[in-house]
């Protein structure tokens, strides 16, 4: 008995392993579905299929487009176009300027510190930057609003503020090693709107007029215009004027602290960036090209409007997307009833459809990445010729996932409604029709 049982247990047909089988079965609904949407695509539905497709297409363009913008926000990009390697700006809890609450944050002890990070190898310059607005008195006697950028020049051909600084005297001599008693230079470089706004022209002399200002001897102080900046440069568009970083310092009380909005540095990229950190261990460090998708979430306004594009993107594609891929499915029951006929069980008919939904929100993502690269460097280059002094919006390639991504939870978002037009087909209700 006990070697006829096993006899007959050991000649018994082994169990079928089930997971093979599913797998086979997943592949061909897939197979399937790939193929069916290519000839609707190409043929038979393509006028839907592009429109759909169109649809997913502009709208992950427009939430690229202005993800790039909220980036560049956050990043700093449209207040920054200078040509250093390497920058220095406070984090939100650095020192504080004189009027707590009312300006940001600011560095402390840049000028000695500049000094200090200028003696290191691989660096050849650097320079505290502060911006300080001030009303310049043109030549009509009416005095206009201009925005004041102190620096320290070299003599090297360098941008700051989309201005070049080679009009200004190399150096800062009002500094005087930290007592502020040298000679003032009062040399400015105007932008052509600043130009404009004063009708003023290399040569003439304006009076300053800001808080802070009588600190110049008493007296309502004056600079002499050394420059005004060609139409092409990038801070053509905003009223700017570089200016001497100690005089705008002691015009605007930021010699107390030796304040100032950010540290440019030029040189070797790694040097810059080891003398930046062992200067300011507790500021915010950014080489030039590098962007930081996370600085999206330290900025309030430009993670808001993130936020916004992400909502708007995801309900106009889903409701895009469940709309004409419904009525898509409805032309196409007859096709479902004969999957049902052949043997498909109704998981397997709505996965072709759930399968079909998703290959259009890629497809279209996919189409919406090329054109939000293109609408970004589009809008850098109507911006730049325009009005904006940098550059306005960035790519980082992190927006590929994202935008796939979005464009994913919008077609999981919209297949409910083409499913459950699709589990409403059935052969008999087809057959009489």
């Amino acid at each position: 008995m006990t070697d006829g049982w096993t006899m007959s247990n050991e000649a018994a047909d082994p169990p079928v392993d089930a997971e093979p089988r599913r797998r086979t079965r997943w592949r061909g609904v897939v197979g399937l579905t790939l193929s069916r949407w290519w000839r609707r695509a190409t043929r038979t539905t393509k006028g839907r299929i592009a429109s759909t497709v169109a649809a997913v297409a502009l709208t992950i363009a427009l939430l690229v487009v202005v993800t790039g913008i909220a980036l560049a926000l956050a990043d700093g990009g449209m207040a920054t176009a200078d040509d250093a390697d390497v920058r220095i700006t406070p984090e939100e809890s650095g020192t504080l300027s004189s009027v707590d609450g009312v300006e940001g944050p600011r560095l402390g002890s840049t000028n000695e510190r500049a000094a200090a990070i200028r003696s290191r190898d691989g660096v050849e310059h650097a320079s505290p930057v502060v911006v300080e607005t001030a009303r310049l008195e043109s030549t009509d006697g009416n005095p206009r609003t201009v925005r004041l950028i102190g620096l320290v020049p070299d003599g090297e051909s360098r941008t700051v503020a989309g201005l070049p600084t080679t009009a200004l005297e190399p150096g800062d001599p009002h500094y005087a090693n930290g007592s502020y008693d040298g000679p003032r230079t009062r040399e400015l470089v105007l932008s052509p709107t600043a130009a404009e706004r004063l009708d003023a022209t290399a040569g003439d002399e304006l009076s300053v007029s800001m808080a802070g200002a009588e600190r110049a001897g008493g007296t309502t102080p004056s600079v002499t215009v050394t420059a005004v900046a060609d139409e092409g440069t990038s801070g053509g568009g905003a009223p700017i004027a570089l200016i001497h970083l100690s005089e705008l310092q002691s015009l605007s009380g930021a010699e107390t602290g030796e304040l100032a909005d950010r540290l440019l540095l030029w040189g070797e990229a790694d040097a810059a960036r080891s003398a930046a950190t062992d200067a300011y261990p507790a500021g915010a460090v950014a080489v030039a090209g590098d962007i930081d998708p996370s600085t999206l979430f330290e900025d309030g306004l430009a993670f808001a409007t993130s936020v916004i594009a992400l909502l708007v993107g995801v309900t106009v594609c889903a409701s895009f997307v469940a709309t004409t891929m419904g009525m898509t499915v409805d032309e196409d029951r007859r096709t479902l009833a004969v999957l049902e006929s052949v043997g498909f069980p109704t998981r397997s008919r709505l996965a072709v459809v759930a399968v079909s939904t998703g290959i259009t929100t890629v497809v279209g993502s996919i189409i919406g990445l090329g054109l939000g690269m293109a609408g970004i460097v589009a809008v850098n280059a109507v911006a730049g010729a325009t009005v904006a002094p940098g550059t306005v919006a960035h790519f980082h390639p992190v927006f590929v996932p994202y935008a796939i991504g979005v464009a994913l939870v919008a077609g999981l978002v919209a297949v409910p409604y083409p499913l459950a037009v699709a589990a409403r087909t059935s052969v008999l209700e087809e057959v009489a029709r």
